[in-house]
């Protein structure tokens, strides 16, 4: 049986995608579930994708051999920009069947499967893909990353409804604490929103707190 695959995403591309992907790894190897993760498009790297470097030093582990042989990150670009824009820069286009591929293969050894998008739902994969119609082709379930930053709010609904008018299934939201000590008072109420919000009109959807494990170090 293959395992169960989901699309992490953001409500920006600062949301902190790659440390709440790793945290969310963690709380499923700590459930007794054989857990990877994979990179969706990597840009600004040369060899190996700096974001599935970063899951595996805050998981706790080596580089698995999907790493070394670029199963995780089968789609990476040098330019430290948006997917369209570097698969322009070097006339490569974005070879979404060989990131397909690789969540194939990955769900065939493992419980679950993580893809860490790139960037937002909305950042164009080329003139005529959005990175959101990704998991709609491919029918997969996305996990949302949020904060507490001014403006989150804003943000977080606009992603919400881009996720529902799409039905798109939303196990998880993910609450990023490590932005809450720019203005506790505004990243409380945030949070509250959230809570709130989500129960009344995604009653389906579990919010998680990650909490900052840089706090006290």
């Amino acid at each position: 049986m293959e395992g169960k695959t989901y699309f992490v995403t953001g409500i920006d591309t600062d949301a902190g995608k790659t440390y709440c992907t790793a945290w969310l790894a963690n709380r499923l190897v700590a459930e007794g579930m054989r857990v990877i993760t994979q990179k969706f498009v990597q840009t600004g790297c040369e060899e190996y994708s700096e974001d599935i470097e970063t899951h595996r030093r805050l998981m706790g582990c080596g580089m698995f051999p999907e790493d070394i042989d670029h199963t995780t990150a089968p789609v990476i670009y040098r330019y430290p920009c948006s997917p369209h824009m570097a698969a322009k820069m070097e006339n490569r286009p974005i070879d979404l069947e060989a990131i397909e591929n690789s969540s194939v293969k990955l769900a065939q050894r493992y419980d679950v499967v993580l893809i860490e998008g790139a960037g937002g739902m909305m950042v164009p994969l080329s003139d005529e893909m959005l990175t959101i119609d990704y998991p709609v082709s491919r029918k997969l379930p996305v996990i949302l990353v949020t904060h507490g930053i001014l403006g989150s709010i804003n943000h977080t609904l606009l992603s919400l409804e881009a996720i529902r008018s799409r039905g798109l299934e939303l196990p998880y939201v993910l609450y990023n604490e490590f932005f809450d000590s720019r203005d506790p008072k505004i990243a409380g109420e945030t949070l509250e929103f959230l809570k709130r919000y989500l129960a009344k009109n995604f009653p389906a959807t579990e919010l998680l707190v990650v909490p900052d494990l840089t706090v006290n170090q």
